[in-house]
């Protein structure tokens, strides 16, 4: 195993289209609860648009050699952002500041979990995030049925503030 770490610029996020359709795919699968709504989550719908209405942007993708074995997306965002027509993610009033840190999209390829690169690419991920001044509030979206991922986070410092969509996706804050 040959693990390289790599700060991916916005023009190059093409190369995680695969990458992200395989998370949506392992989303669909752990989840209980609606599971049909990822039927329309891919790269197009989900990692492009994020990247588009977000004011800064971070991925670092993992590579094992040539191959992509993860990648962490994160963003800075206005608050507004995370109020549209799939749902309400949490309460705007309940943050000072304009703007807030998501920690977006994290996956991770099966056989390459339990050697440490979670935990490098979060504290990554966390690091570049709490850069900006600006920013006090950070949040985490973990999908139903993914309960080693929710309990990832809150060992790393995350605690679970509310589920939204009917139990769909578990809300994690920091603040």
């Amino acid at each position: 195993m040959n693990l390289t770490y790599e700060i991916s610029p916005d023009e190059k996020i093409e190369c995680l289209r695969d990458t992200c359709n395989e998370l949506m795919t392992f989303q669909k699968s752990k989840a209980f609860i609606t599971p049909e709504l990822f039927d329309n989550m891919n790269f197009d719908t989900r990692l492009i648009p994020s990247v588009k209405k977000a004011l800064h942007n971070y991925t670092v993708i993992v590579k094992d050699g040539e191959q992509i074995v993860g990648y962490v997306y994160s963003n800075i965002s206005p608050k507004e952002t995370y109020s549209n027509e799939f749902a309400t993610f949490f309460d705007l009033s309940s943050v000072n500041r304009m703007n807030v840190g998501c920690l977006s999209q994290f996956y991770i390829k099966e056989e390459y979990r339990q050697y440490g690169v979670g935990s490098t690419l979060f504290k990554l991920s966390m690091e570049w995030l709490k850069q900006f001044e600006d920013v006090e509030d950070y949040f985490i979206f973990v999908s139903n049925g993914n309960a080693a991922a929710l309990e990832f986070y809150k060992r790393k410092g995350f605690t679970f503030s509310h589920e939204i969509l009917d139990g769909f996706i578990s809300v994690l804050r920091n603040k």
